[in-house]
């Protein structure tokens, strides 16, 4: 009996100890991210994303979650949103070679088309509550004439069945480059549309820490469709 008591104890301290120990993180946070347990879960917490509107479970991890449902650090510095004159120096994400003969289809031909981001679009600015890609959009109509011209098309207007596209987007730091934009049909398989969806993904990705802004970046502007199969499972 006297046993049975002892081995009682020692599990209930035992128990007792486990339970009080801290937990250990379960994922890695990309550095610039605050890794926190919530109630609902681990996160990787950065300014900008979307959060539970008041919930003071993120003050413990220096945040705020106001009524424009987007995190904000707890006495923090913002950053202003930016302009088209504030960008940075645009980078080619490959050498354009071809202003010509461009072939049209789902995918930009990269030899007229590689991708381009700007420099001043870092993470921090593209997730900060105030950022908004009308302020930086600012394709010319000359320019979109222009790439219409490079991919054998009619330089003209095509409403909704056509998209002069950014291949990196607005909201992963594209530039407005002509190295950056291509046509897109919305009717041919699979569509601006389609690419729309992953776009908006990738973006919530970046700002929750999941994949870095360069890698969205450079998988978005070498194959589209691949890395959307990737990040959906399924094909577009």
């Amino acid at each position: 009996m006297k046993h049975l008591v002892a081995f009682a104890v020692a599990l209930v301290a035992a128990l007792s100890l486990h339970a009080g120990a801290p937990a250990q993180p379960l994922r890695t946070c990309a550095p610039g991210y605050v890794h926190a347990n919530l109630s609902w879960g681990e996160k990787c917490l950065h300014a900008g994303q979307f959060c539970k509107v008041g919930n003071p479970e993120y003050h413990a991890y220096g945040f705020d979650c106001p009524p424009s449902g987007h995190l904000v650090e707890r006495g923090g510095a913002s950053h202003p949103a930016p302009t088209s004159a504030g960008v940075g120096a645009t980078v080619l994400l490959a050498s354009r070679t071809r202003s010509s003969g461009c072939v049209l289809g789902p995918e930009p031909d990269r030899r007229c088309s590689p991708g381009a981001y700007s420099t001043a679009l870092t993470t921090a600015v593209l997730c900060s509550p105030g950022f908004r890609t009308g302020s930086i959009r600012n394709v010319p109509e000359s320019e979109k004439f222009s790439v219409e011209r490079e991919y054998g098309m009619q330089p003209g207007h095509y409403g909704s069945s056509l998209e002069i596209d950014h291949i990196v987007s607005l909201e992963l730091g594209g530039s407005n480059e002509i190295a950056n934009v291509f046509p897109e049909r919305l009717y041919a398989h699979p569509g601006y549309r389609v690419k729309d969806r992953l776009e908006n993904r990738l973006h919530d990705l970046v700002c929750s820490g999941q994949m870095s802004l360069r890698d969205a970046q450079r998988g978005i502007a070498s194959d589209w469709e691949r890395l959307y199969e990737r990040v959906f499972g399924d094909s577009p």
